[in-house]
């Protein structure tokens, strides 16, 4: 287990999403964050108290994680200074990027000389089967986006929470690094050799109780050109019999591809239950999950409405106003 709590290192995020590791934790485990890292220039702020490394280690920081998803997963160089410097002063790190910490040789040798530990959580640890697409017991559900970095992990810890609120049977299966640093466990599933993605999240969701549901981590999207196959292991060995639609209604184009924009609600909906029907005739599309942190409420509430009205399904920000109608189909089904 990576030691708590964890002081977030924000580097040198060009903008908020840049900063969705470092978000995430801050919003649903609250407890395990003491405050933020910035450095000069940083577009990005989770809403914590900057700190030093110093003022970090004083509150009780045990981790610094490095809160930053950027496009291609790399240490950047000029986060080493900061990253050794807190080896030093007696920190673990902490990282899911796809360059891992244990592959930077100088910050292998911080570590060693002085007793800390890198935490790479973008390793697969199980060597996991090749999907057989066997029916498996219990109810599965999917978030599926128009884009990536959407909402689409907020909406399934949004639903469990709730289901668990409401005393029904319910897991938050992760499959990114964001969700496995807010709850301790699960599959990278980015980090798994292809043939075996799918395979993957069958070992995730395994058999249980009839009327137990997994809310299984959504990534990428069906229509992003750069990560549609780890959308597409989801759909097919999640097996889902529910599925939420995600959208963030204000991007002007596909996150990092400029020349390709998003799809419609009701394409993404008639592409993704077309593709989940494959692996479970039963799949239905049950709710749409907006993500609308750049809108003010009025505004929200009208988009939320017209999109309602238009595509006929219980349609929230379950982060904002809560899960509980998406919960209600689900009960419905």
């Amino acid at each position: 287990m990576i030691p708590t709590p964890y002081l977030l290192f924000l580097g040198d995020a060009p903008d908020q999403l840049a900063a969705k590791v470092a978000q995430g934790i801050k919003d649903w485990r609250p407890e395990n964050a003491v405050g933020q890292f910035r450095l000069p220039g940083c577009g990005a702020d989770v809403g914590l108290d900057d700190m030093t490394l110093e003022a970090a280690k004083a509150a009780g920081a045990q981790t610094l994680v490095i809160g930053v998803a950027n496009r291609g997963g790399v240490i950047s160089q000029a986060w080493k200074e900061v990253l050794i410097q807190a080896l030093e002063m007696g920190f673990d790190l902490a990282s899911g990027l796809h360059n891992l910490l244990r592959d930077e040789n100088d910050l292998v040798a911080a570590a060693k000389v002085n007793g800390r530990t890198l935490h790479d959580v973008r390793i697969p640890s199980v060597a996991y089967p090749i999907a057989n697409g066997v029916k498996r017991t219990g109810k599965r559900c999917l978030a599926v986006g128009t884009d990536c970095s959407v909402g689409k992990m907020y909406t399934g810890l949004a639903m469990d929470a709730e289901m668990r609120k409401r005393g029904l049977k319910s897991t938050f299966r992760p499959t990114g690094q964001t969700g496995i640093l807010i709850t301790g466990g699960g599959v990278p599933l980015d980090a798994v050799v292809a043939d075996f993605m799918a395979g993957a999240v069958e070992y995730l969701t395994p058999d249980n109780d009839a009327d137990h549901w997994d809310h299984i981590e959504g990534q990428g999207s069906l229509y992003h050109v750069s990560y549609s196959g780890v959308t597409m292991a989801l759909v097919h060995g999640g097996q889902p019999d529910a599925l939420v639609l995600s959208h963030e209604p204000t991007r002007k184009h596909m996150r990092g591809l400029p020349d390709y924009q998003q799809p419609s609600l009701e394409d993404l909906r008639d592409t993704a239950l077309a593709m989940a029907r494959v692996a479970n005739p039963a799949c239905q599309v049950i709710g749409i999950s907006v993500n609308t942190q750049h809108l003010s409420e009025d505004e929200a509430n009208a988009y939320l409405k017209e999109v309602e009205d238009r595509m006929g399904l219980p349609t929230v920000d379950p982060f904002r106003h809560g899960a509980g109608r998406l919960v209600d189909a689900l009960e419905a089904l």
